[in-house]
């Protein structure tokens, strides 16, 4: 495995879902190139019918299929998956970009158990390789995380864990 692409379904700067994936980059060993995506609201609202694809889209497209696996943490939002990271994966079904690729998915948030379930039916649909050794669900995570630290080793345990299956499914 050489490129992990890690994606965060919060568009705030400082989220939990940030604070997570900057954790599991320093995590991740020598070697292998870790990169956060930072363009979620540049995507534009997916649309089949348009001609060509829009430029954000195509390099986000891009660096999925660059990528030998892919870490989604997101939080939920209104009892589901924020509008933005759905649409992002809505412009992935006919590109086959995740089909067969190793993916993590952790869901970050106060409850988070509907955007969960909701994220495995749509990574499943894009046929991608998930487990459930990689998906994680941490429900209450403010409460978990202080000044960007987290302040419970069971927390860093289990996102070390899912770490580590996922490097393993490469």
């Amino acid at each position: 495995m050489k490129k992990i692409f890690a994606i965060s379904g919060s568009l705030r700067a400082g989220s939990s879902n940030h604070t997570i994936l900057e954790f599991l980059g320093r995590l991740v060993p020598n070697g292998i190139n870790y990169s956060v995506y930072d363009g979620l609201s540049t995507i534009p609202a997916f649309d089949p019918g348009l001609d060509n694809t829009p430029e954000p889209v195509v390099q986000f497209l891009q660096k999925i299929a660059r990528a030998d696996a892919i870490i989604i943490c997101t939080p939920e939002y209104a009892f589901g998956v924020p509008g933005a990271l759905k649409n992002a994966l809505d412009w992935t079904v006919s590109s086959g970009s995740f089909s067969g690729k190793p993916v993590a998915l952790i869901t970050a948030s106060t409850g988070g158990e509907n955007a969960h379930e909701a994220m495995i039916k749509i990574l499943g649909a894009l046929n991608a390789k998930l487990s459930p050794e990689t998906t994680l669900l941490i429900s209450f995570i403010r409460t978990k995380i202080v000044n960007g630290n987290f302040i419970e080793k069971e927390t860093e345990e289990k996102l070390q864990k899912v770490l580590k299956h996922l490097l393993a499914s490469g």
